[in-house]
């Protein structure tokens, strides 16, 4: 099978790890659609490379993005008025902040665990790892999101 028809092939499921991770970070559907599109673009011309671990790939530049993107609006809001100021979007942006705080190991295994909802030897595979060390990795991550976001820290 050609590696552009086992991309087509395989586009929804890529789509919705893509959108997913997007949409659980920046939180606008647009945003995330837009951001899901290029981290899918950016997938196909990788293909080759990365196919044996597609869909933990694209839901790790997706996330990568989204971030990038939150860190934008993050600037921009500290120059012009916050662009979204209700409590939905600095529950959110906590997160965010969380997240980035995470040693790199530890928000890549958390993503693609709980975000992505990837098996621990798809998420291994993915990271070029062991199934033990995305565990503690993810332990590790978790607990770290617990310390920084609090006990009362909830999403609605």
């Amino acid at each position: 099978m050609g590696v552009e028809r086992e991309f087509i092939d395989q586009f929804a499921a890529l789509h919705r790890a893509a959108y997913g991770c997007a949409f659980a970070v920046v939180g606008i559907r647009a945003d995330a659609e837009d951001i899901a599109q290029e981290a899918l673009a950016r997938a196909l011309v990788r293909w080759q490379k990365v196919r044996e671990y597609g869909r933990a790939w694209v839901a790790r530049v997706a996330t990568n993005l989204a971030l990038d993107h939150v860190r934008r609006l993050a600037r921009r809001s500290t120059q012009h008025e916050q662009p979204h100021a209700d409590a939905m979007w600095d529950q959110r942006q906590d997160l965010v902040d969380a997240l980035r705080a995470l040693p790199g190991r530890q928000r890549e295994a958390v993503v693609l665990r709980f975000v992505v909802d990837l098996p621990e030897a798809e998420v291994a595979l993915a990271m070029g790892c062991s199934v033990g060390t995305v565990k503690s990795s993810t332990s590790r991550g978790l607990a770290g999101l617990r310390t920084r976001l609090g006990v009362g820290w909830t999403v609605e």
